[in-house]
């Protein structure tokens, strides 16, 4: 199993973050099989790209609410980790109070 569950949607609320916000968070090492992912597909296109981390955060960004881990944005970055078979993302990290 590559992530802890597949989910359709988030089930916490929207964090509201702009890619500013999100870079002022240092990233941090999480373990892939604790991820819980908020997309059920993936463009192949972006997962195949050269420069897929050229117009964005170059970092997973990750939501922990109640005690989980969501991939909010960078599906595509943790599958790659996972095709090259690593068991840790490089990601941000934010807690939300829930």
């Amino acid at each position: 199993m590559i992530f802890k569950g597949v989910s359709d949607g988030r089930p916490y609320p929207d964090p509201g973050m702009t890619l500013r916000e999100w870079a002022a968070l240092p990233p941090t090492q999480v373990q892939l099989d604790r991820l819980i992912t908020t997309k059920r597909t993936l463009d192949l296109e972006v997962l195949l790209a050269e420069d897929s981390t050229f117009y964005g955060d170059m970092f997973a960004h990750v939501v922990e609410w109640r005690g989980e881990l969501y991939l909010e944005d960078g599906l595509h970055r943790a599958l790659r980790c996972a095709l090259a078979q690593r068991k840790v993302l490089h990601a941000r990290v934010l807690r939300l109070e829930g």
